[in-house]
């Protein structure tokens, strides 16, 4: 059993407030409303949606700032909304989903379906019409609220196979005017404000059990069909309490300990689709009395972090790497420069690992922090006190040079399957390259059965796939029994059966937690030698010239890699030495002078690596891989299968198979 024993962890255990309980999500929120009713709930740029609540609704400030909506004001949206929605037929249980990217209405309509009592199942906006269809019809949704009219269309495109009552759309849109089925949010809320009964409400909230499913959320995946992971309103609040109790304020912490209270502001940009965001940036901030701002889209997160000026914000890990390549270009760009750039990183990385600095490296620090880090800190508004990261594995020295920076991100570790935190570091013990102890009230143990002979010579810990049980598990997937099973091991102890995170981890002896890769994407090389490719492609987190890079070689007799190399850099490169690069990403992508240049990158990479995990050959791929083009998860982690498909011709010629 994975335990942990600190000071710290003994005061967020038997730690309560007004936050923690065992509420369902809706008297969470409402009971939130109560409290905070003053404060603003919802930050929300103008100008970016043609939305039907507004201006009658909510205010529309001029076109590019902002506005916001207090926690009293919220709560009466959604108590109407959710009235609206029962008077569209919602009944206690049904299943409803949403089909939109994470803005304030997102949120609004997800606390209003559960206040009617349904079940909200989520849509990727990246999905296809097939996609679509399936997300509706699996779980046999009676309605869906989708975001604009390009997404009506896709609903309407399919739902001659579905049995849905209704369709609303947040966004004004056109056409549909023969249809009495589908609405606008505005509709919704008017038919709410109409028909509103405080004292019918609270009854609907009343009637619903802990144990009720509040959402299912469907796995994104890398292959196969998805899976709807079945989490209650126990399972989410549970949740709940267990981010609050390691991040909200506590008597025993000092005033210099970062954490979320009614003070905080965060921006939110993460799909709400996702678990991640939907329990860390949604659930846990309104609970917690927390303003959410919502940045207009993904592409606008830099400015959007400026004009905000948030105290915190979730992200995953591909984000970072983008804001860190993001830091190096503008360096490259202004007074200071790259050699004082590349300097102020390593003094980051030394400061984070140095627990006493002594005069010199203090001195070097505060250089630095004018020179670099201040700048870089006022970019993003001048008020972060802390990220949080999750989705997948930070590098450890990106956490090192953010935190020696002054912008310390907090790793952690989750599936959908665990709503989704079950472990991340603490405000009061952050270590760059671990992923925190477990939350409280989890318990966790290593399955050493399934790692092999070279896992365990390369850990300093206990090693093991992790197996996990508490409040916030899962009890399974919908209508999916087989995959149910396989999942959970047969309870061995008298408790609940152990859910099977597919992951390798290894346990400090204090409970720390590190991650070393998916079971399943441990590549075996025909020596039997095991590599498990994620720690080598998180050393090109950093990396100033691979932007994105997939490690390859199962059943092969070396290592590969296939690489995206970072194009604004490789353009200042290119200028700096008087090259003409070509246009054509295919012609890009075998340029000599490019792969050369690569591979010094790969020669310094591999110097640190064991023998066997050394990168032999590679492939340059002259295009990104997004959600767009299928190459990666919503969430932003790579699809290897996809990528392995769509660049097969370049691995078959890395193994020298391209003339068989």
């Amino acid at each position: 059993m994975i335990s942990t024993d600190t000071e710290w962890f003994r005061a967020e255990a038997s730690h309560e407030d007004e936050v923690i309980g065992e509420s369902v999500l809706p008297r969470m929120f409402l009971d939130s409303v109560d409290r905070n009713g003053s404060l603003d709930a919802q930050w929300f740029k103008s100008g970016v949606y043609d939305r039907s609540l507004a201006p009658d609704v909510v205010p529309e400030p001029p076109a590019g700032e902002w506005g916001s909506i207090t926690y009293d004001e919220m709560g009466d949206i959604v108590r109407r909304l959710a009235t609206g929605f029962r008077e569209l037929g919602v009944e206690h249980g049904d299943r409803v989903g949403i089909y939109a990217d994470t803005r304030m209405e997102w949120a609004q309509s997800d606390l209003a379906l559960l206040t009617a009592g349904a079940t909200v199942t989520t849509v990727y906006t990246e999905s296809s019409a097939e996609q679509v269809e399936y997300l509706l019809d699996d779980p046999g949704a009676t309605g869906v609220v989708c975001e604009n009219g390009e997404l009506l269309d896709t609903v309407a495109s399919v739902e001659d196979d579905l049995d849905l009552g209704f369709v609303v759309v947040i966004d004004e849109y056109e056409g549909y005017e023969d249809r009495d089925d589908v609405y606008t949010l505005a509709d919704v809320y008017d038919l709410g404000a109409d028909a509103y009964d405080a004292d019918a409400v609270d009854e609907w909230v009343d009637a619903i059990d802990p144990a009720d499913l509040a959402s299912l959320i469907y796995t994104s995946g890398t292959t196969g069909r998805p899976k709807g992971v079945q989490l209650t309103h126990a399972n989410f609040r549970s949740n709940v309490n267990q981010v609050r109790r390691r991040f909200g304020p506590r008597p025993d912490r000092g005033p210099d300990v970062p954490t979320l209270d009614t003070d905080s502001r965060v921006l939110s940009f993460l799909p709400l689709a996702h678990v991640y965001e939907r329990t860390s940036g949604h659930f846990v901030m309104f609970a917690s009395g927390v303003t959410v701002a919502y940045a207009e889209s993904t592409d606008t997160v830099a400015e959007d972090i400026e004009a905000v000026g948030p105290t915190s914000a979730n992200s995953v890990p591909r984000v970072y790497e983008r804001i860190f390549a993001s830091m190096r270009e503008q360096a490259s760009g202004s007074s200071v420069s790259e050699s004082i750039f590349e300097w102020a990183v390593g003094v980051a990385r030394e400061w984070s690992r140095t627990e006493r600095p002594g005069a010199v490296l203090r001195a070097k620090h505060a250089v630095a922090d004018r020179l670099v880090y201040s700048t870089v800190k006022e970019s993003m508004g001048g008020n972060i006190e802390m990220f949080t990261s999750g989705g997948g594995s930070l590098s450890q020295r990106l956490a090192e040079l953010f935190e020696g920076m002054g912008l310390p991100i907090h790793e952690g570790y989750g599936l959908t399957e665990t709503s989704p935190v079950a472990t991340t570091n603490p405000p009061e013990d952050l270590r760059p390259g671990t992923l925190g102890p477990l939350m409280v009230g989890m318990e966790g143990k290593l399955d050493a059965s399934v790692v092999s002979a070279d896992q365990m010579e390369k850990a300093t810990g206990d090693i093991g796939e992790l197996l996990l049980r508490g409040p916030n598990v899962t009890d399974g997937y919908w209508n999916r029994p087989d995959a149910t099973e396989s999942s959970f091991t047969e309870a061995d102890d008298g408790g609940d059966p152990w859910f099977r995170t597919g992951d390798i981890i290894e346990a400090t002896d204090d409970g720390y937690l590190v991650y070393h890769d998916r079971l399943k994407q441990v590549l075996v090389l025909d020596t039997g030698k095991n590599v498990a490719p994620g720690p080598i492609e998180d050393e090109f987190a950093t990396s100033e010239r691979i932007a994105q890079a997939m490690v390859l070689g199962d059943n092969e007799k070396f290592i590969s890699a296939l690489f995206v190399p970072d194009m604004e850099a490789m353009a200042r490169w290119a200028e700096r030495n008087d090259l003409d690069l070509p246009d054509d990403p295919e012609e890009l992508a075998t340029d000599e002078r490019v792969v050369e240049w690569i591979r010094e990158e790969v020669d310094a990479v591999n110097a640190d690596l064991a023998k066997h995990e050394r990168i032999k050959e590679f492939r340059v791929v002259g295009t990104e891989w997004t959600p767009d083009n299928d190459l990666l998860t919503p969430s932003m982690k790579i699809k290897r299968r996809n990528v392995l498909d769509r660049y097969e011709h370049k691995v078959e010629e890395i193994y020298g198979r391209d003339d068989e």
